[in-house]
């Protein structure tokens, strides 16, 4: 970690042996690490690229951008490199077989419904959908053009489908119809929450 290893070693110190499901903070911190570097990566090429073009900055608009981007880079930390730390560590596994892809749907969320562990069952569940609401409410905030209700759900298909695509090469998670439809109701509902603030806003 360059940014969070002292909070993260003082977490392990103080909660490590407390909390069953630990692996899932040790993951969201390290991707936390992981979104703050690559924001800073990213927001710095986009003021030198902006200087350079003599583009005129619109502050209001750079924070909105910002604050998505990081959303963005945050999921894609947490779902697609968890392995990761740099670009240069990932391996794709191209050979692998596309029956290791679950295409049947709810065939693994009910198997989990009946497991030993519901949380695995709520996190695969309103987990997948909770990590697409920010998606669904931030592309229309950011963009005038992607503010219908069909855009939203269009581009949340494709973002899911693309971070499953990663997972299935890189094995950092499993490939999963459930996740694309999980997401999918995450970025609708995220979208009818833009429309509701925007309507209470207009007021």
């Amino acid at each position: 970690m360059i940014f969070l290893g002292p909070l993260y070693q003082w977490v392990v110190a103080h909660f490590s042996e407390r909390i069953n499901h630990f692996p899932l903070i040790r993951l969201v911190m390290y991707s936390l690490d992981k979104t703050i570097l690559y924001l800073l990566l990213f927001l710095g090429i986009r003021l030198v690229y902006n200087a350079l073009t003599h583009k005129k900055t619109r502050w209001q608009q750079e924070v909105k951008v910002a604050i998505f981007s990081g959303y963005i880079i945050l999921l894609l930390a947490l779902t697609v490199f968890r392995h990761a730390y740099y670009p240069w560590q990932l391996h794709f596994y191209f050979d692998r077989p596309l029956s290791a892809i679950n295409t049947q749907p709810f065939i693994e969320t009910i198997k989990l419904s009946a497991g030993r562990s519901q949380f695995d069952f709520w996190y695969q569940s309103l987990g997948n959908i909770g990590w697409f609401v920010p998606f669904g409410f931030g592309l229309p905030w950011i963009s005038q053009h992607r503010r219908s209700g069909l855009a939203v759900v269009f581009w949340g298909i494709v973002l899911s489908l693309g971070i499953e695509t990663m997972q299935f090469l890189l094995i950092s998670g499993i490939a999963d119809i459930d996740d694309v439809i999980f997401n999918t109701l995450g970025a609708l509902v995220g979208w009818l929450l833009y429309r509701v603030t925007h309507l209470i806003v207009k007021k």
